[in-house]
């Protein structure tokens, strides 16, 4: 199994969880941060570091976010990995708490 980082993280892109994952799986995009499955251990340490409960396991992605699961992977094979904490986007509490933020995505 893998995490998944959901849509909670777009626009806000905290980026807590990078320092802590021992085996560098996150990958930076424009406004988000994605999980690459292949690089996952399963570890779970960086679930309780992102302050929007945007990462999960891959068995407990809701039915309603199910298409993060392909897309953590695909955009993992296009985006540069992130391996040091870096400021949050400028905006992100004031999207922290929105729902259903995929049409804010960019790639």
């Amino acid at each position: 199994m893998t995490h998944v980082v959901l849509d909670s993280c777009i626009r806000c892109k905290y980026t807590d969880c990078v320092d802590v994952c021992p085996v560098d799986c996150f990958r930076e995009g424009p406004n988000m941060l994605v999980i690459d499955p292949d690089e996952c251990i399963d570890c779970a340490v960086c679930i309780p570091e992102c302050p929007v409960e945007a990462i999960v396991a891959e068995e407990d992605v809701p039915k309603s976010q199910q298409q993060f699961i392909e897309l953590n992977a695909e955009l993992a094979k296009e985006w540069p990995s992130i391996t040091r904490t870096k400021e949050p986007l400028p905006d992100a509490d004031d999207w922290k708490d929105a729902k259903s933020k995929l049409d804010q995505l960019q790639r």
